[in-house]
């Protein structure tokens, strides 16, 4: 659900700018109270999964088109809303950045379509309410709340796509046909993230059932064994980006596919104002691995498509793997670094308060 620039005007990228980081504040100053010194590595492994998560578009039978995990929902059960924020912020901020994936001008919409609805609404109004808080956790209801919290906050953000892209007034979709098209790809979008969240959480309830109970009231995490969480998320996330990426489908996502079939072709929007150029101009020299791939690896992939135009999959691509490895390590090292000055920052404002 990454939108492109081409989609949002200035006013509205910028709105959405502010508003998205209003909440980045908000949840900072947040973070900074309750945070302590072993939820930090977990915030960077998790990042790091859920940022390789995204790499694997799934195909979705019968349309023609494919989805991947958000994450921010998964990262709200381990992490609380607050810190999850955080680090979905991170890991959209790295992907723009650094792999011309979602427009710059464009993130605040992706903050707040993809992070804060599964965050600040699915998770608490949704899935606490069916799982509940206790030390005991029922798969089913697991499984029952991953679902529909997951269906919920995907809902929400690509609802709030067709206005933000309404709004802006610079492309041609008839708004009831961009959102008749959005919500149920990405219902069954939701469906599959929900089923993904749930099995990763039963992981972490059989690994280390504690965490799960601290996180969702808002305790420290002081004192429990995190390795075998922290090993199995990191292992997973080397897994996903370096190889089971290769395996990722290659039809066009959930929004993609909906703007798609609301124009009639697949043609590529584009905007000139000025807003845009700047904004491409910054991606173009900072995006050091641009569509997940080396730059001067674009050309040959083309070449290499099938002769019906459709692209080689398994798409075997040491590109594709080095994205995996770089991105995830700037994605945790970014959401450790992010971790590390606030609870500095913490400590210190503690050691003023005794002083």
């Amino acid at each position: 659900m990454h939108m492109a620039d081409a989609l949002i005007s200035p006013a509205v990228g910028g709105a959405m700018w502010a508003a998205g980081g209003a909440v980045v504040v908000y949840s900072a100053r947040k973070v900074r109270s309750e945070l302590d010194e072993n939820k930090i590595p977990l915030m960077g492994v998790a990042g790091a999964f859920v940022f390789a998560a995204q790499m694997l578009n799934f195909a979705i039978p019968g349309t023609g088109s494919s989805g991947h995990l958000g994450g921010a929902l998964l990262l709200a059960i381990l992490l609380g809303p607050e810190a999850a924020f955080l680090v979905m912020a991170s890991i959209l901020a790295v992907q723009a950045l650094f792999f011309a994936d979602g427009g710059l001008l464009a993130l605040g919409c992706n903050m707040i379509n993809m992070g804060f609805f599964s965050a600040f609404v699915a998770y608490p109004l949704v899935y606490r309410r069916i799982v509940g808080d206790g030390p005991e956790l029922s798969p089913g209801r697991v499984f029952t709340g991953s679902v529909l919290a997951a269906v919920v906050g995907l809902a929400l953000g690509a609802f709030a796509v067709v206005l933000e892209t309404t709004a802006s007034g610079i492309t041609e979709l008839p708004f009831g046909t961009f959102v008749a098209l959005m919500e149920p790809i990405h219902l069954v979008i939701g469906v599959v993230e929900g089923l993904v969240t749930a099995a990763v959480v039963l992981f972490v309830y059989r690994t280390q059932p504690e965490l799960l109970v601290r996180s969702a009231v808002r305790q420290p995490l002081r004192g429990l064994r995190l390795k075998p969480v922290l090993i199995g998320l990191g292992v997973a996330a080397v897994v996903a980006g370096v190889a089971l990426s290769w395996f990722a489908a290659t039809s066009l996502d959930g929004l993609e596919w909906s703007i798609a079939r609301t124009v009639g072709a697949e043609e590529e929007l584009t905007a000139t104002s000025s807003a845009h150029e700047a904004a491409a101009g910054v991606q173009e020299g900072t995006a050091i691995l641009p569509d997940y791939g080396f730059k001067e690896g674009a050309a040959a992939a083309e070449e290499e498509e099938a002769g019906d135009g459709a692209p080689v999959w398994p798409a075997v691509d040491v590109g594709t793997s080095v994205s995996g490895l770089v991105g995830g390590a700037i994605v945790a090292g970014l959401v450790i670094l992010i971790g590390f000055v606030l609870y500095r920052r913490s400590a210190h404002r503690r050691e003023d308060a005794h002083a």
